[in-house]
């Protein structure tokens, strides 16, 4: 929880130092990397070596990404590519990921953030130490209008290595044998401090092809704030004198897809039906029907529902076409703004369409700043996803001090983008599509 009214002044203060920040070049040095569509994948990132993040891991995937610093957004990746064992060359997944908004509306009405657009979010970032970085590289980042221009570049961005637990465990039909592997992930985050929170973001990239898109927020309860007395906070400390506001946190997030190299992708969603056992049936039947995302879209997550976007020009070994799963985390829907209400935008790719709302983008006159207002019926051949998670913050005594990390985010995961499993271990790559007893 931020400062809340005595801290608008800084606020104010803050969106004037992110404007000359613009006035005075926008982002930071890294090149600046159009979202056009491309027709072929790349076998190295397109930057130089200083914005460039390349991670061989232990089980023998690597991922390669660029990176840049945004005046708004902070840390934006951009080609991301993902090449596990037994693919010749790098399979290319995303043009670019970042946050597209994090939006922070009070219970008691009294005042609502835009933290990326209005709060200082990018000028917020913070140095990190190595102890917060275990066993990986920080890299220098030049803050676009940063609050002391005289030391823009901070220590901020780390990417290290981290294992996860089992990637799968079978164990043979014999019994003698146990085919296990420990699956490993790259980790890339940074911390960007917006009042009393600091925002840890967090992008996770597993060995298997899934990436993990977190926003955890941790820091303090704001000591400015413990005014809750109309009922809508918490007690915090001693009796039910101090009341801390509770208040949501809507974080967006905005994926451009480039699988196989190419912008032309396709929208599906699956939904599945559970019904009463037929005359006869030992159990209930399931069917799972197919509907082709033709059109922008305002989605809503609901049970036994999923969305993939498709590959229109890449196929697997198996001749299947590519894909990647969206896979919803946790989310507390808010309901005050239309932007809000629904779990995931598909809208066709336009390059002022930055952010899900207070959009900075020049969209034109009649263009609307949020994204809800940019589903407005386009072909979709470019998609563009935006998800929204989001997360309603009840304070609690154990919220201080300091403030546990609570994470709100989602996943992509690969279907069909390999052959196989790709950490298949080499005793079993004879087994595609069969298992051989006795394995």
């Amino acid at each position: 929880m931020r400062v809340n009214r005595t801290s608008r002044a800084r606020r104010r203060a803050l969106t004037g130092l992110v404007a000359a920040g613009l006035a005075f070049g926008g982002t930071a040095a890294a090149p600046a990397v159009a979202q056009q569509p491309r027709a072929a994948a790349q076998p190295a990132a397109e930057c130089g070596a200083a914005y460039r993040i390349e991670q061989k891991l232990s089980t023998g995937t690597t991922w390669r990404m660029c990176w840049r610093y945004d005046t708004y957004a902070g840390l934006v990746l951009e080609h991301v590519s993902y090449q596990p064992p037994g693919e010749a060359r790098p399979i290319k997944v995303l043009n670019s990921a970042r946050l597209a908004q994090i939006d922070v509306p009070y219970d008691d009405g009294s005042v609502e953030y835009s933290d990326l657009t209005g709060a200082g979010f990018a000028q917020g970032l913070s140095a990190m130490t190595p102890a917060e970085c275990p066993g990986g590289t920080i890299k220098s980042v030049k803050v676009p209008g940063a609050m002391d221009p005289r030391h823009p570049n901070v220590n901020a961005l780390c990417t290290t290595t981290r294992s996860r637990g089992h990637a799968y465990r079978m164990q043979s039909d014999t019994g003698n044998k146990v085919y296990q592997t420990q699956g490993k992930d790259l980790l890339v985050y940074t911390v960007n401090k917006v009042g009393w929170y600091e925002y840890i973001t967090e992008w996770r990239f597993q060995d298997d092809g899934t990436v993990n898109m977190n926003v955890g927020a941790t820091g303090s309860l704001s000591p400015f704030d413990y005014d809750a007395g109309d009922g809508r906070g918490w007690p915090i400390g001693k009796g039910a004198k101090a009341y801390a506001t509770s208040h949501s946190h809507n974080v967006f997030w905005r994926l451009d897809f480039g699988l196989d190299g190419s912008s032309k992708n396709r929208v599906e969603q699956y939904d599945s039906q559970v019904s009463p056992p037929a005359p006869g049936g030992q159990a209930p039947t399931d069917k799972t029907t197919l509907t082709k995302i033709t059109k922008e879209l305002a989605g809503d997550a609901k049970n036994m529902r999923w969305w993939r976007v498709v590959s229109d020009t890449g196929k697997n070994k198996d001749g299947h076409a590519r894909s990647y799963e969206l896979v919803p985390g946790a989310s507390t829907k808010y309901l005050g703004h239309d932007f809000t209400r629904h779990d995931v935008y598909f809208t066709e790719y336009n390059s002022c369409e930055q952010f899900a709302s207070d959009n900075l983008g020049n969209c034109g006159a009649q263009a609307g700043k949020s994204v809800d207002t940019w589903v407005n019926g386009q072909t979709l051949t470019h998609p563009v996803v935006w998800v929204n998670v989001g997360f309603h913050h009840i304070a609690r005594d154990e919220d201080q001090q300091p403030m546990p990390v609570h994470w709100q985010g989602f996943s992509i995961a690969p279907r069909d983008v390999t052959a196989m499993n790709p950490l298949t271990p080499p005793a079993l790559a004879g087994q595609n599509g069969h298992a051989q007893p006795g394995s």
